[in-house]
């Protein structure tokens, strides 16, 4: 089987770090994931740049980065505004955001479920039409940090406001890292259920609580084939307390390896991306790839 690893560490990766890097660095990082073998990168959010300065370069960056074929580059919007900025970018791929509860919606983008619901139907809705390829990622798909559990009902009900924008490609986020392999089969099964074969489901996972890899398995195991990851494991969210990094990209590439599943993701590439990126955050990253290295060295 091959499992096609989303690289989310020029977005997700730097959205939370106290060190801001340059537009220099950001196209570095995007070329190391690029050489490492990634051919979907999120290398930005079109937010506003007071919300999270990290990317306040988006349009710069975009402007930038050098194009490669068979490498797709996408940008998070959660406006109109956003989404005239990442058309103006050229991004190849539009991600679209709705939280699963109302609190943390207001948090992160400031309005209710339903409402940034109904925004998602009008951004998916003239993405499409500019030709780009849509995902809509519901946040907090498993758990919220201000309302606890989200219920599989509210799920649900999300899930099918989500699935009538008619997006391409529709993410369930472990925003907070909450999760466990049981909850990932349960709540893909139902995802299954409600969109049907034809809208193909993604997993985004945060290693908070170092349930990321054992999730990851129960997805694949589920027939999710899509993951989103990060090198080094760097990220989360500025709206979400104690929020930490996704999952490594180069840990989830030596996993699959090991299991027979492809993921077309060069494991040293990646493992020296996420050293040059701790010396470029000034921190050690929770990758335990970069720790241990590869098996057999």
């Amino acid at each position: 089987m091959n499992i096609e690893i989303v690289e989310m560490s020029p977005r997700d990766g730097l959205q939370n770090e106290k060190a801001v890097l340059s537009t220099e660095d950001k196209v570095e990082l995007v070329g190391r994931a690029v050489r490492a073998g990634a051919k979907r990168i999120e290398v930005t959010s079109f937010v506003n740049p007071a919300r999270v300065p990290q990317l306040a370069d988006a349009d710069a960056l975009m402007a930038a980065l050098p194009r490669h074929d068979g490498v797709r580059y996408a940008g998070l919007v959660i406006n109109e505004r956003g989404l005239d900025r990442a058309l103006e970018g050229k991004v190849d791929e539009v991600d679209v955001v709705v939280v699963a509860t109302d609190t943390f919606c207001g948090r992160n983008q400031g309005m209710t479920t339903e409402q940034a619901c109904e925004t998602a139907a009008r951004l998916v809705a003239a993405a499409r039409q500019a030709g780009k390829f849509t995902t809509v990622t519901i946040g907090a798909s498993f758990g919220c940090p201000f309302e606890g559990e989200v219920s599989l009902d509210r799920l649900g009900e999300v899930l099918r406001r989500v699935h009538a924008t008619g997006a391409d490609e529709i993410a369930l986020a472990d925003t907070i890292g909450v999760a466990v392999p049981t909850d990932v089969t349960e709540r893909l099964t139902s995802a299954r259920d409600i969109v049907g074969g034809d809208t193909p489901l993604r997993l985004h996972l945060h290693d908070t609580r170092n349930t990321a890899v054992a999730n990851a398995v129960a997805a694949v195991h589920s027939g999710v084939t899509v993951l989103d990851a990060s090198i080094g494991g760097a990220g989360g969210c500025p709206f979400a307390p104690a929020a930490t990094g996704n999952v490594a990209t180069e840990d989830l590439a030596y996993l699959f390896a090991r299991m027979g599943h492809a993921t077309g993701i060069d494991l040293a590439e990646t493992i020296s991306a996420a050293v040059w990126l701790e010396e470029r955050l000034g921190k050690e990253l929770p990758s335990a790839l970069a720790r241990a290295g590869a098996f057999p060295a």
